[in-house]
């Protein structure tokens, strides 16, 4: 889809047809993959969407399903084209890595409960916070790879990863809180 010049924007609902009934988690590692990198601003807002309900739908077990208000969403071929490129040589290196291991942590319940750290991390991804959606999506495509190859080390590391990505997130948040209400106060005062 990247190198068909024929299109001017490719939309979620695209990548979505594309994919058709495959599994859960290799759409949440196409629309979480992109965003672990720099990516021109609004992307995340494009493929972070996504993944809250796909991780509702992990979480749940259910099949994949996209709202139309979602599915719509596009970007621009050539913005596309540029992620693609980037995120090739990290996940030709993740595929090699990937050996069905551990497989208990990467199948259910496990993966129901990977569903909703992912749901957690898929909200955190969609906060205004310059870079703050790196350590998310990385979390989440690392998730997606455990339960994509049933490698169940990934899975754990993901769980790992959840951990400090909330701990970051929650810091950066409260953060920005204290600074709003001392730059209140202090307008006030």
């Amino acid at each position: 889809m990247a190198a068909d010049h024929s299109r001017e924007r490719i939309s979620i609902g695209d990548l979505f047809d594309t994919m058709g009934d495959r599994a859960i988690s290799a759409l949440m590692l196409i629309f979480a993959l992109p965003n672990a990198f720099p990516t021109p601003p609004g992307t995340s807002a494009v493929l972070g969407a996504p993944l809250i309900f796909l991780a509702a739908q992990l979480t749940f077990g259910l099949k994949p399903w996209l709202p139309k208000v979602i599915a719509n969403r596009s970007m621009r071929r050539e913005d596309f084209e540029t992620i693609v490129g980037r995120i090739h040589r990290w996940l030709a290196w993740a595929e090699r890595m990937l050996k069905p291991r551990l497989a208990i942590f990467a199948e259910p319940p496990a993966e129901y409960l990977a569903g909703a750290a992912c749901l957690l991390l898929s909200i955190v991804l969609l906060l205004p916070v310059p870079l703050g959606n790196i350590l998310p999506a990385i979390t989440i495509s690392v998730f997606a790879f455990g339960i994509l190859g049933r490698d169940g080390l990934f899975a754990l590391i993901g769980f790992v990863m959840t951990a400090v990505s909330l701990v970051i997130a929650g810091g950066v948040i409260y953060g920005l809180v204290k600074a709003a209400i001392y730059l209140v106060l202090r307008w006030l005062a």
